[in-house]
């Protein structure tokens, strides 16, 4: 097949949405379709274009049997309406003016988020009678109204007739969770339009590691320490200052440390914080390269997902896979009616605790370390239920036949209105 990923976000961007089209891309390639991905400038999670490409309008590279075709994005650190209005123009529009500057595709793979992109993807899937396979990887705007990231009226109503837009002019949408397919039937879309394929993770990749001789413990003095680690996005739904304070109320146990990996400009205001709270048991960093993420995610004894109380409920962060397949327990403070709850519970592989409740999590940290044998049952469960249900070639699978049978001759032409 001739597939078309979009995304705003490709390699080698080492977070969000990145990994997972890179891994889809260049596993459909190894497979022997032809792949092309329209895409940015690498931009996140820096919120700037990467050194290595600025300066250019566009830029078609090859990496690993995949074509990718990148534009350029208006994208300033700071974050308002002008900001982020002039980003989506300027990638709507020249991404589209990319896309079309190859063969047809028998199948166009568009993920969400952002919205407005919807637009340009229906455009080349009416010239070209392409089917669109719509990969919701969050449901846009109700999580952005749900936070308060949206408040505008007139904007509520675009985005949610872009959402609108989108499902109508899509093919197949194929949503992460069951959270997501209950909330776009209450939204009236057919359910024969809606596919469930959770995220993945390469178990091959993200595997159990040994914690002797691990870098990351070695570099950051935390040989012989008890470490619970945080690594990912910080911003508005994760309250990381929760667990600084559980971090606090831990003080009493001389051996364990929590970590926090992230973008260095959030690192600086937690940094802030500990030294207003005098917390002297918690490691700051900076987000690692890529390839040495598996060592990194085993110096770890828990891994920890944070989410504050007013978190949409289907809200599932891809981090869950990673943690599960990286072999250590999770501690995961989120709603507990909510997705990620429910992945977590499921799994058998760590323990929910109530969002934003840091007497909870240091409860809850300190019964882990003072139950070894509980730790490792947990990392082994987890493992053993990411090989069985979020192995990425078991995805890969699925998404080859998806497509395959997508790309069939259609009976009549693909609607764009």
């Amino acid at each position: 097949m001739r597939i078309l990923i979009y995304s705003y976000n490709y390699h080698p961007e080492p977070i969000g949405i990145a990994p997972l089209m890179t891994e889809l891309a260049e596993g459909l390639a190894k497979r022997g379709h032809q792949v092309r991905v329209v895409t940015a400038m690498p931009w996140y999670p820096e919120s700037e274009i990467a050194p290595d490409y600025r300066g250019k309008l566009y830029l078609t590279e090859k990496q690993n049997g995949v074509k990718i075709q990148r534009c350029f994005v208006w994208i300033r650190r700071k974050r308002n309406f002008k900001n982020r209005a002039f980003f989506e123009i300027s990638f709507m529009v020249l991404s589209f003016l990319q896309a079309l500057k190859g063969s047809r595709p028998d199948v166009i793979f568009l993920t969400i988020p952002g919205l407005p992109v919807c637009v340009p993807a229906a455009i080349l899937g009416w010239l070209y009678r392409t089917p669109i396979l719509l990969n919701l990887q969050d449901i846009l705007p109700d999580a952005a109204i749900h936070v308060g990231l949206i408040r505008s009226k007139k904007m509520i109503r675009l985005f949610q007739w872009l959402e609108r837009f989108a499902y109508r002019t899509a093919t197949k949408i194929s949503v992460i969770s069951d959270g997501f397919t209950k909330n776009l039937l209450e939204k009236r879309v057919p359910e024969n339009k809606i596919i469930e394929v959770p995220n993945w993770v390469d178990v091959n990749f993200i595997k159990p590691l040994p914690q002797e001789n691990n870098y990351f413990r070695q570099e950051n003095g935390l040989e012989g320490k008890f470490v619970v680690l945080y690594s990912g996005n910080i911003a508005l739904t994760q309250p990381l200052e929760i667990l600084i304070d559980a971090a606090i109320k831990l003080e009493h146990i001389p051996d364990l440390a929590v970590v926090i990996v992230g973008k260095e400009e959030a690192l600086e205001g937690l940094e802030r914080y500990c030294q207003r709270k005098k917390a002297h048991n918690v490691i700051l960093r900076p987000f690692q390269p890529r390839h040495k993420l598996p060592e990194m995610l085993a110096a770890a004894d828990i891994g920890m997902v944070m989410q504050k109380s007013n978190v949409i409920s289907f809200n599932m962060p891809s981090k869950i896979q990673v943690l599960l397949a990286s072999g250590r327990a999770i501690i995961a403070s989120v709603p507990g009616e909510g997705t990620a709850a429910r992945a977590i519970e499921n799994s058998g592989g760590g323990i929910v605790v109530p969002p934003e409740d840091s007497d909870a999590l240091a409860q809850a940290i300190e019964q882990l370390y003072s139950d070894p044998n509980l730790v490792i049952s947990l990392g082994k469960q987890g493992r053993k239920y990411a090989e069985q249900y979020y192995d990425f070639e078991k995805t890969l699978d699925k998404y080859e036949d998806l497509l395959s049978l997508m790309s069939q001759p259609m009976k009549k032409q693909h609607q764009f209105l």
